[in-house]
């Protein structure tokens, strides 16, 4: 295991980050303490020290079995946790600051993190996803206040608009506030469309990107490509974590599936090794409900693909960029602005 530096920071991250939605029972679907155990482990080995969980996961459950599992050597791990939704679904029920942005939110999810986590401080505090009412100005206040008091060392978002996250970094930086180092969005073959503006905008901000559901939501293993078993077909067609998979879906995960073969890898390693070699500080969050899935998934640090099939997968996942990006990329446009020097033009910002 390699390591990297966390955005516009010093910390030293693992190029994997354990995530831990799946550690508890709890949903009738995730992996048992003991299987947590094990996944936790296999990880450590491997040397990662990056693990990723949230205050509603498995209702609590994940962040109780993450403290225990992190407990004999602390220090050691960089931990993370989120705040903005209910701890449990139907907790915020005719209570409405029992979720959301604000600083109400933000305090008393943040003092029930480190309770069940059984820790003094948080390595990194995620905003979990921007519910649009909450100021800028107070969020970034906020949080600056938790890491000045030392409960918190750094900070991040996750599921907000490029033009929220540029526009409270700049606020944070001519205000001596603490700025967001990273960003966590759900990014895969699958789903690009934070090439848009959400990856761009992190290159020039500097901060580290976390993909979740880096398989898809488990279409990019290929399993849908097969034909149904008996009663299987209507799991097929609604997948509860994607919903109805669309042909484009089933086309990539087709391809993957060529490429893994070719290459003599399974298709969970090809996606997280396409993940893996896009540009910027890319740190994809893997994680399992069996130790056999999270073993193979940990095995693609072993890939690396080859410039031809990183051009198939590629041109058949491809997205429009829309506008603005595709008008400004016209030759056209380009040439009237460059003066037609453009391609001459080395550009070290690219």
């Amino acid at each position: 295991m390699r390591y990297k530096l966390l955005g516009k920071s010093g910390l030293r991250v693992s190029e994997l980050c354990l995530g831990t939605m799946t550690f508890g029972e709890d949903w009738g679907w995730g992996a048992s303490k003991d299987e947590s155990r094990q996944i936790f482990d296999n990880f450590v080995e491997a040397g990662g020290n990056f693990i990723d969980t949230a205050n509603g996961y498995t209702d609590g459950t994940s962040e109780k079995i993450v403290g225990e599992l992190i407990a004999k050597d602390r220090e050691r791990f960089v931990v993370a946790t989120k705040y903005s939704f209910p701890l449990r679904m139907n907790d915020n029920r005719n209570d409405p600051n029992g979720s959301g942005n604000h600083r109400k939110n933000l305090i008393q999810s943040l003092e029930g993190s480190l309770k069940r986590l059984n820790t003094d401080y948080i390595d990194l505090f995620w905003l979990h996803a921007w519910d649009f009412t909450t100021p800028v100005e107070e969020v970034m206040r906020s949080l600056d206040d938790v890491v000045r008091q030392g409960k918190v060392l750094y900070v991040g978002i996750s599921d907000a608009p490029a033009w929220i996250i540029s526009q409270a970094n700049t606020i944070a930086q001519y205000q001596g506030w603490t700025p967001f180092v990273a960003l966590q969005v759900e990014y895969s073959l699958i789903q690009r469309t934070p090439e848009r503006d959400l990856l761009p905008m992190a290159k020039a901000l500097d901060l580290a990107v976390t993909p979740w559901s880096p398989l898809g939501g488990g279409v990019l293993t290929g399993k849908y490509n097969k034909p149904p078993q008996p009663g299987e077909e209507a799991g097929r067609l609604a997948n509860p974590a994607t919903g109805n998979i669309s042909e484009r879906s089933l086309a990539i995960a087709e391809l993957v599936t060529q490429v893994a073969t070719e290459i003599g890898r399974t298709p969970s390693q090809v996606a997280i090794a396409w993940l893996r070699a896009q540009s910027g500080v890319i740190i994809p969050i893997i994680g399992a409900r069996k130790l056999s899935q999270f073993q193979d998934n940990l095995e693609a640090l072993d890939v690396t693909l080859s410039p031809e099939h990183l051009q198939r997968l590629n041109q058949v996942s491809q997205i429009e960029l829309g506008f603005p990006h595709d008008f400004l990329q016209n030759d056209v446009i380009r040439d009237r602005l460059f003066g037609g020097t453009f391609s001459i033009l080395d550009n070290h910002r690219v």
